[in-house]
């Protein structure tokens, strides 16, 4: 062996000319081929992907019906709350003509009675009966 440069586990040049009198390198190619899944690891993987999908279908449908149900709580609460507007009008509306009854009954010839309750006359006729002034006052208290 050859002293080079202080090392002794070098390779002396002319061994390594020996070599390349080679002018191609053969190489090789590794060619792997997959081997098929098992029958029972395909209806595996079916089985998982087929239960995730219907498990976001179910999810789905929970919240399309969720859905409808806050959009129709949605609905009621306007319709709610236009009712209760109509409702104040035709309150308003209520106590004004409250107000005229007293002014219509004096344009038409009605007065008020000073007396408690009030008395009816019915004329008397055969198979008919009379009223008297306290039905009529039971009457008026209720």
């Amino acid at each position: 062996m050859a002293y080079t440069r202080g090392n002794l586990a070098v390779k002396e040049k002319t061994q390594q000319r020996g070599y390349q009198s080679q002018r191609y390198r053969e190489t090789t190619k590794v060619v792997t081929r997959r081997s098929t899944l098992p029958v029972r690891e395909k209806l595996l993987y079916m089985f998982t992907v087929m239960f995730c999908v219907a498990v976001m279908g179910g999810l789905l449908w929970q919240n399309s019906n969720l859905y409808s149900i806050k959009r129709d709580m949605y609905n009621l609460n306007t319709d709610i709350q236009k009712l209760n507007a109509e409702m104040n009008e035709l309150t308003i509306q209520k106590e004004k003509l409250e107000e005229q009854i007293p002014q219509e009954a004096a344009k038409l010839g009605y007065t008020e009675s000073n007396e408690e309750g009030f008395h009816v006359q019915i004329s008397t006729e055969p198979g008919s009966k009379t009223a008297n002034s306290g039905d009529a006052a039971k009457i008026a208290r209720k």
